[in-house]
């Protein structure tokens, strides 16, 4: 009996072994490509990425406590990480100015007008401990608001300058946790009539990838929490979802769309009941060599 392989099965034999070759790099491809969406899903809501971006985003609040207008508000904002041999110190430091329009109801009635905001702009300096192996990273700085806003309703007439703190937990592949902490104090007025109620703002992140680039979030929702007498205390709750694309030549792209709705208010007789928020991130990694 010839037990020798014949030509056909050496060739059956041969396509199989390509076959499973084929299925294996696309199989690792497929998740090199899932571990690249779930980190730029993180990146985009991470208080201390050091991606450089572009963040636009419109809250558009169609019942508020208080009056019967509807407001919205659209935000730019930039984030500049600078490597240490662009910093004073030797850390990485984030730079993330904002600005603001907003749609700000002029009494108890439906009236409104749109006008720019406040400018805000905090300095962080990430710290090297705890190291980036534990998943645990803290960042410091200052955060900064300038009276910016073109009518007296829109912002705080105030110069603000106070501490700022943002940390974030990325142990887990597809899980992040994080939050940023800003205490602005004023400590100069622009009217002699207008006095602001200082307030702690914390924003919590949480942000889940669920298959391919979409994730499910609550990162969108900051709690203001008075800490001098009279000063408001508005804790919101957010839930998102968004979606991060990748295309070669073009940069990575995240949108999403999230609602929010106040669990808890004192001492804010106008504020918002519900916000609807879409938003969009354009991320640029190559200018993070620079």
């Amino acid at each position: 009996m010839n037990l020798r392989p014949s030509g056909v099965y050496r060739t059956v034999v041969a396509a199989a072994y390509a076959a499973l070759v084929l299925a294996v790099a696309a199989a690792s491809a497929a998740e090199t490509d899932t571990e690249r969406l779930a980190t730029l899903a993180r990146e985009f809501s991470d208080p201390l990425t050091t991606l450089p971006q572009f963040f636009l985003q419109d809250a558009y609040t169609p019942a508020n406590h208080g009056t019967d207008a509807q407001t919205n508000r659209v935000v730019a904002r930039l984030i500049v990480p600078r490597i240490p041999r662009f910093t004073l110190l030797p850390f990485v430091q984030l730079v993330r100015p904002s600005l603001f329009l907003v749609t700000v109801p002029t009494g108890k009635g439906a009236a409104t007008r749109t006008e720019l905001g406040d400018m805000q702009l905090f300095d962080l300096f990430v710290l090297p401990w705890p190291t980036a192996k534990s998943g645990l990273r803290v960042g410091v700085g200052p955060t900064f608001v300038f009276p910016t806003a073109t009518d007296k309703a829109a912002g705080q007439e105030a110069w603000q300058l106070g501490p700022a703190l943002g940390a974030v937990y990325k142990a887990f592949p597809r899980l992040l946790l994080g939050t940023l902490v800003q205490s602005p104090i004023a400590f100069a007025y622009t009217s002699s009539e207008h006095r602001t109620r200082n307030v702690v703002t914390v924003q919590p992140a949480i942000l889940l990838q669920v298959v391919g680039g979409w994730y499910v979030k609550s990162a969108d929702a900051s709690w203001t929490l008075g800490w001098e007498r009279g000063a408001p205390t508005i804790l919101p709750l957010s839930l998102g979802v968004g979606h991060v694309t990748v295309r070669e030549g073009w940069p990575p792209l995240n949108v999403f769309v999230s609602g929010e709705w106040i669990a808890y208010r004192h001492n804010a007789p106008t504020a918002p009941e519900a916000t609807v928020r879409f938003g969009m991130t354009v991320a640029f990694p190559n200018w993070r060599a620079w």
